[in-house]
């Protein structure tokens, strides 16, 4: 019995992407860090404010702002340094000269004791805030701690763990969640990848098994005329079964994060599947037109030929008979490289797009019975561009035929 190939080690990368572009400004962001400071600074402000106005309210009311004074000058000579007198004044006139000083001296002291405690106001509400923030990152420092260990979880490292101490809260609670999640899903992605490894093994012997026999009968020259057609049929059907498992392998393993990334020229890569498919274009009367500008991107270079090749192939074989063309083309837009595969064909409804990349669909046609493929090119591709960090997309081309995009980060 053969032996049993290890299962991969990298499980498949999760469905949101954690590689997500830092704003401009991290420090303006609404975390909860910075609402809780601002809750916290905010309240201490207001309580401040308040206490401040309480305070001057009962200050005024003490000093009686505005009030006669308790006492009356009958006669005699006043002299002050800070207010100004009448050199012979009567009574009336030298208690109301002697009541504005004082009311004057009050309001002083009133707007001396406001500013000052406006200066410490500030003062202790920068105190406040700074001290705020510090405690809040203290409290909230496990959900850091969580937010980085589901970043590392999203690189494909599913053995990390928070293994959160501390008291029994809400937050060591969502932690200890969080790991048991964490548990179960590397499980059942271990369990998976197996599978896949054992699928490829269990399913490529046979059919290389039956390729190699039907080969060799067919290579007989004695052999009958009806038998030779047998054989070439079962060597098709062969062949189609080796491509549907090669399909459903690399479909599996495409969904996998690339952990080793090297530079790629999209526009060799779109060239080489050119070349591959010419001599069955030429066939079927299909011309392959279109620039391919240099542009270099960090990935897989196998993988991002399978995404080329697949979306030329299908250009090609559901293409209109006579006069059709399909168009490759490669450029740098936005930061981004892009791959952009047009053709000429059958008018494809809007809604039938989004179930074009479905696996074993084919657009009005059956599951089985097709010999265009196997139904898992548009997949791979999609999970292929996936795996890069891009996307995929498709648009109805005026006239009949798609217009297929990819878009991967340079």
């Amino acid at each position: 019995m053969a032996a049993t190939p290890a299962p991969p080690t990298t499980p498949p990368k999760p469905t949101w992407d954690p590689r997500r572009p830092e704003p401009p400004f991290p420090w303006l962001r609404p975390t909860i860090r910075i609402r809780l400071t601002l809750l916290y600074g905010g309240m201490f402000l207001i309580a401040g404010i308040l206490l401040l106005s309480i305070i001057y309210l009962f200050a005024a009311h003490a000093l009686n702002v505005g009030s006669e004074l308790p006492f009356k000058i009958i006669s005699g000579q006043v002299a002050s340094d800070t207010c100004n007198f009448p050199s012979a004044p009567t009574a009336t006139e030298l208690n109301n000269a002697m009541n504005a000083c004082v009311n004057e001296q009050r309001q002083h002291a009133l707007d001396n004791l406001l500013s000052r405690s406006l200066l410490a106001l500030l003062g202790l509400a920068v105190i406040a805030f700074a001290f705020g923030y510090a405690m809040a990152g203290r409290v909230l420092s496990p959900l850091g701690r969580i937010l980085r260990t589901a970043r590392a979880v999203a690189g494909s490292d599913l053995s990390r763990r928070i293994e959160l101490d501390g008291p029994d809260d809400e937050i060591k609670e969502l932690a200890d969640t969080f790991d048991d999640m964490l548990e179960r899903l590397q499980r059942a992605f271990t369990a998976q990848q197996r599978f896949v490894g054992n699928a490829s093994h269990e399913l490529r012997t046979p059919l290389a098994i039956n390729r190699t026999l039907l080969e060799v009968h067919l290579s007989d020259p004695g052999a009958p005329v009806e038998l030779q057609q047998l054989g070439k049929t079962l060597l098709a059907t062969n062949e189609r079964s080796e491509q549907l498992v090669e399909g459903l392998l690399l479909l599996a393993r495409s969904d996998n994060q690339i952990v080793e990334r090297k530079p790629v020229d999209l526009a060799e890569v779109a060239s080489q599947a050119v070349d591959q498919v010419h001599a069955e274009a030429e066939a079927k009367g299909v011309e392959i037109r279109g620039e391919r500008a240099p542009v270099v991107v960090q990935g897989n270079g196998v993988l991002l030929e399978r995404i080329a090749l697949n979306l030329v192939q299908n250009a090609v074989r559901y293409n209109i008979p006579e006069r059709g063309w399909v168009e490759v083309t490669t450029e740098a837009q936005h930061g981004q490289a892009v791959l952009v595969v047009s053709n000429t064909g059958p008018v494809v409804p809007a809604y039938e797009i989004d179930n074009l990349f479905e696996p074993f669909t084919r657009l009005r046609t059956e599951r089985t019975g097709s010999d265009k493929g196997v139904g898992l090119g548009l997949s791979i591709a999609r999970s292929v561009a996936r795996a890069h960090g891009g996307h995929i997309t498709a648009q109805p081309r005026e006239g009949g035929g798609l217009v297929m995009r990819v878009t991967l980060p340079t």
